[in-house]
């Protein structure tokens, strides 16, 4: 496959990526044992789907950043009677790894299709973030998404979630009360209460 040329950057990479899992990684300090079947912010999820999930998307986002490709394929969330949680750290370090030390991933192949690596991993920072939000509410926690990482991910979300993502992988935006900070804004915007 020709590769096409090499595009300008797009906001965040890397360090976005790495910001958004610092936070997640804090709201995984939260789950306990009794939490993994409470509700989440995600329709007809559990805790513990939630953080399947989310360990499905770490392992995409890590061959995405050691291989240069993801391939679309079944879930696998792995043996189910391993800590989920203990699960998910140990992909954040490998996925976070993988980008760091990637050293041709100017583009990246998803099922087939070429996508910046920017592209890839600001998907991949706005799930990780709004996620990690997800997992401190189940856990019955309000822990706002940090201001600057919120105020870097909503242009990006404005981008990348389309109306054709709602109502399948998106609820409807929500309402926002007056001067909403930004981090309610974004989660506004990706069909969350805030």
């Amino acid at each position: 496959m020709t590769r096409p040329a090499t595009p300008a950057p797009l906001v965040g990479g890397v360090g976005l990526l790495e910001r958004a899992m610092a936070y997640t990684l804090g709201s995984l300090q939260l789950v306990t044992g009794a939490a993994m079947t409470r509700p989440t912010p995600c329709a007809d999820w559990d805790l513990r789907e939630l953080l399947r999930h989310m360990n499905d998307s770490l392992q995409a986002l890590h061959e995405a950043g050691d291989r240069g490709r993801v391939e679309v394929r079944a879930q696998d969330y792995g043996d189910p009677d391993r800590d989920p949680v203990l699960t998910l750290r140990n992909r954040a370090c490998s996925m976070l790894g993988s980008w760091t030390s990637a050293t041709d991933h100017d583009w990246v192949t998803v099922d087939g299709r070429p996508l910046t690596g920017g592209v890839v991993t600001a998907t991949g920072a706005l799930e990780i973030a709004v996620h990690g939000w997800d997992v401190a509410r189940a856990c019955g926690h309000d822990r706002p998404i940090p201001p600057a990482l919120a105020d870097e991910l909503l242009p990006l979300a404005r981008l990348l979630v389309t109306a054709d993502d709602r109502p399948t992988r998106f609820a409807p935006p929500a309402p926002l009360p007056p001067l909403a900070d930004p981090g309610a804004r974004l989660l506004a915007f990706v069909g969350r209460h805030a």
